[in-house]
């Protein structure tokens, strides 16, 4: 850790053609076993500039998103039929990110103007975008703003206001916290520096989440070899039926 951050003093040092930002990760690797409760990353990195800020210049931002690999997703909308809820009526979008989440220095209202949010797509409401429902649908905002709530309360959407600490407009860095319901693929780590509203300068990291262990070979008995899979859990069930019951009758007699 204290290389890394040795790496970005010495960027920071040499000489710049333009101000621009840089970072890196604590670990870039996540591994999902089986007692995998989450993980939580530091994100940290420097701004590089060619000359000082001037007082009658506005003040650097930071913003860092973390975007999951995209995945279809169905969305049911529930409705009461004869006295029971039921699903009624369901939207398809093609392409959500599994997760996302976006750190900033500030409100993001406050730093970051529509149109160059609309342009990165960096809001939550802008990674998860009622345009992406597919067919002819009547409801979709209402549909996305459902969806988006959904991922909010299982922690797969995360909105992290003034997360981001910057040290004298030079080094910055936010923890972040990914939930144990990772999918998995390679997330995508964007920071951007920001100034006056808009984009200075962003730069990209890569996190890696992969199964290991029992839940890799589990994983790769269910695609590459599904008959077994399916008799390994035939043969589960039948053995875990047996037990109980003889438990059962061991305790009544």
């Amino acid at each position: 850790m204290r290389a890394l951050l040795l790496s970005l003093l010495l960027l920071v040092a040499g000489p710049a053609q333009a101000t621009e930002i840089i970072g890196g990760l604590s670990h870039n690797r996540v591994q999902l076993t089986l007692n995998f409760a989450g993980s939580e990353i530091l994100i940290f990195g420097a701004i590089r500039r060619d000359a000082p800020r001037h007082d009658a210049e506005p003040p650097f931002d930071i913003i860092v998103t973390i975007e999951g690999p995209p995945q279809p997703v169905v969305v049911w909308r529930k409705a009461r039929r004869l006295g029971i809820w039921v699903n009624v009526e369901s939207v398809q979008m093609a392409s959500v990110p599994s997760f996302y989440a976006v750190a900033t220095t500030a409100p993001l209202r406050d730093i970051l103007d529509p149109e160059q949010d609309a342009y990165h797509r960096i809001s939550p409401l802008h990674a998860i975008r009622s345009d992406q429902a597919i067919g002819d649908v009547a409801d979709r905002e209402a549909f996305t703003q459902a969806l988006i709530r959904l991922r909010a309360e299982a922690g797969q959407l995360q909105t992290l206001e003034r997360w981001v600490y910057l040290d004298r407009e030079t080094l910055f860095r936010v923890s972040a916290r990914l939930p144990a319901n990772l999918t998995e693929g390679a997330y995508t780590v964007r920071m951007y520096l920001v100034r006056g509203g808009g984009v200075v300068h962003q730069y990209r990291n890569a996190i890696f989440v992969r199964k290991e262990g029992l839940e890799r070979w589990l994983h790769t008995l269910a695609y590459d070899q599904p008959l077994g899979y399916g008799l390994l859990a035939l043969a589960i069930a039948l053995l875990a039926g047996w037990g109980a019951s003889a438990l059962f009758r061991f305790a009544r007699g």
